[in-house]
């Protein structure tokens, strides 16, 4: 009687069994036909040139002192994410073939700017250098549009964290007074020392590299050419919750060398107070929320004490230009004038080098 049952329910299971098989069977084999269709398809486009960006091939431009990059080398360095943005990623990466560490800053396709305009970018990009500019080495392109810019890694960070680190070099005069020289001279070349003019869009303290605390070399510079207006739009706005965009900057599209200026201001304000640019937690409350604003308040309220750090003046100082009080408010004024509201009363960058030099002498 059990075998009786056990065949029965095998007779019935087989005609089910051999039906779904079949069906599978007929879904993917009609599935492999419109995919190779697909293909054809695909193939045929790229053959006559209509769509611009589905199937590429890998590229790899290299700069004055990137000569050693490779793909491969590139492509299977072990990274680590040490920042990230609507429009790409920054690793940390070791190349192990030239043993080099190096930023690889990860663009993402649909960010970047139209494929004409992107290359020439890059190419005039490549070119830049100065002592206090952040080199572009390479560029790497892939398959899928990916898009890689490759600079040299500084390993003391970005000056933001230097400042509010609280170990106490931060405040001394002559790491404050090189920085901000140093800063000047790199932001005067992409002002004036290039065949043709560059604004640097995103001017930051964070965007300020340090491979030692008095050697700062700015980075970013140039970024929103790489950039669709849609997304160097949002660069500006984060510029803004920041607290260095100019108050008459509207548009990215609208920069010029004066909100360049203004963000410098706000960095030499920085250095000399260790605030930080918006401060979010203000502690009375009509307390200013800019620290532009704040800065002219303590002066109208003749609040001296909140102009600079107090151990400034009380940091060692071995070098040429020793720390003083009238030079300090010096460049306290200078800052403040980079911060004007008004931009035809901001100095360029040439002469805030000049008046910096001055000081130090």
């Amino acid at each position: 009687m059990e075998i009786t049952h056990k065949l029965k329910v095998i007779l019935l299971l087989t005609p089910i069994t051999l039906l779904t098989f079949f069906v599978i069977f007929i879904y993917f084999y009609r599935k492999r036909r419109l995919e190779n269709h697909q293909q054809q398809k695909d193939i045929e486009k790229t053959e006559d040139g209509k769509p611009e960006d589905e199937i590429q091939g890998e590229d790899l431009i290299t700069f004055q002192g990137g000569e050693e990059l490779t793909i491969f080398d590139i492509l299977d360095a072990p990274g680590e994410v040490i920042g990230k943005s609507s429009y790409g990623t920054l690793y940390k990466a070791f190349l192990q073939q030239s043993n080099s560490v190096r930023l690889l800053r990860f663009l993402r396709p649909v960010c970047a700017t139209k494929a004409d305009e992107f290359e020439e970018a890059i190419r005039f990009l490549g070119c830049v250098r100065h002592p206090n500019l952040v080199p572009l080495l390479g560029f790497y392109s892939g398959p899928r549009g990916e898009k890689l810019l490759i600079h040299p890694f500084y390993r003391h960070g970005n000056l933001a964290q230097f400042i509010r680190d609280s170990n106490g070099q931060s405040h001394k005069w002559e790491t404050i007074y090189k920085v901000s020289v140093g800063i000047a001279k790199g932001l005067d070349h992409l002002h004036s020392g290039l065949q043709k003019p560059m604004i640097h869009g995103n001017l930051s303290s964070k965007n300020i590299l340090l491979d030692r605390p008095g050697q700062p070399y700015i980075s970013d510079f140039g970024l929103h050419l790489l950039l669709n207006p849609t997304v160097g739009q949002e660069m500006l706005e984060a510029l803004a919750s920041q607290g260095y965009k100019a108050p008459e900057l509207i548009k990215m599209k609208d920069g010029c060398e004066q909100t360049d200026i203004y963000s410098l201001g706000v960095i030499l304000l920085e250095l000399l107070t260790g605030k930080e640019p918006i401060n979010e937690n203000p502690t009375a409350p009509h307390e200013d929320f800019y620290l532009p604003n704040f800065m002219r308040n303590a002066v109208l309220g003749r609040r001296i004490s909140d102009l600079f750090h107090p151990s400034i003046l009380i940091s060692s100082s071995d070098g040429e230009s020793p720390v003083t009080k009238e030079r300090i408010l010096k460049v306290f004024q200078l800052a403040m004038a980079c911060c004007s509201p008004s931009p035809s009363l901001r100095p360029n960058s040439k002469q805030i080098l000049r008046k910096l030099e001055e000081i130090g002498k």
